[in-house]
């Protein structure tokens, strides 16, 4: 349930097209609706500005048609995270126009477009293995309404190779470091630009990097001021946290 939802109903009611008990049917699953495995929040997309994403791990295929069947409906636009080409197909046969990333592992339905949002938002990566963490993070932008893009492998075992996009770096609004290694990047792009930085810990490199541990520890004690540090492969979580800024001073710059 979102404003134009409400709105939406509300007219309805008032030039008579729908009854008082139609009205009561959709506000009775508010602000959430009881699957017994599941209590989806429709609440969210009021409160946040975006419905209830899907977390697929731990999930049966089953499980995750009926949540995203149950946000579809409502006509919410539909985003599952982390999903398996089995669950892409249970999903698909309920929902045929859900399309399916293989390398961010996402599920995507557009039921209405999404207002796009002011700034620039641009993901770097440090190596080429820190993609899917990284596409992740791009496939959420694109449903959250972001304006975001994607430079690859510009790691600082060749710091020419991020010098020579300083210029792309300093047009963006947010910026989102994906690093595993030592994650060094994120305080260099750090110290090169004005604008915040989302550093992003990936579970990339060999066996003291600890599976993601030691840059997620790097990255948390940077010396650079201006560095959100996420959870180890958290693509999704780096580009909600870039709508939520961009969208809060989107909202400042409107009233």
């Amino acid at each position: 349930m979102d404003k134009e939802n409400i709105i939406e109903i509300l007219h309805k009611y008032k030039s008579g097209s729908i009854c008082e008990d139609e009205v009561l049917d959709y506000l009775k699953k508010f602000p959430y609706e009881n699957l017994v495995f599941a209590k989806i929040d429709h609440h969210r997309a009021l409160r946040w500005g975006f419905p209830e994403v899907i977390y697929c791990p731990g999930k049966t295929p089953d499980q995750v048609k009926e949540i995203s069947l149950n946000i579809t409906k409502k006509n919410f636009n539909l985003l599952a995270t982390r999903a398996s080409e089995e669950i892409y197909q249970t999903v698909k046969k309920a929902i045929p126009d859900a399309k399916f990333n293989e390398i961010g592992k996402t599920i995507t339905c557009i039921k209405k477009e999404r207002n796009k949002i002011k700034g620039k938002v641009i993901i770097v990566t440090a190596g080429t293995s820190d993609i899917p963490v990284a596409t992740e993070a791009l496939e959420t932008g694109k449903m959250l309404g972001l304006d975001i893009s994607i430079i690859i492998d510009i790691g600082v075992a060749g710091i020419h190779r991020v010098l020579d996009h300083k210029n792309l770096l300093d047009s963006a609004s947010v910026i989102i470091v994906v690093a595993g290694m030592e994650g060094a990047l994120a305080s260099v792009v750090g110290g090169l630009v004005s604008s915040p930085v989302i550093a992003v810990p990936a579970s990339i490199g060999y066996g003291a990097s600890f599976e993601g541990l030691t840059p997620l520890l790097s990255m948390l004690n940077s010396c650079v001021p201006g560095i959100a540090v996420m959870n180890i492969d958290n693509g999704f979580g780096a580009a909600f946290l870039a709508f939520k800024i961009l969208n809060t001073l989107n909202t400042i710059e409107k009233t």
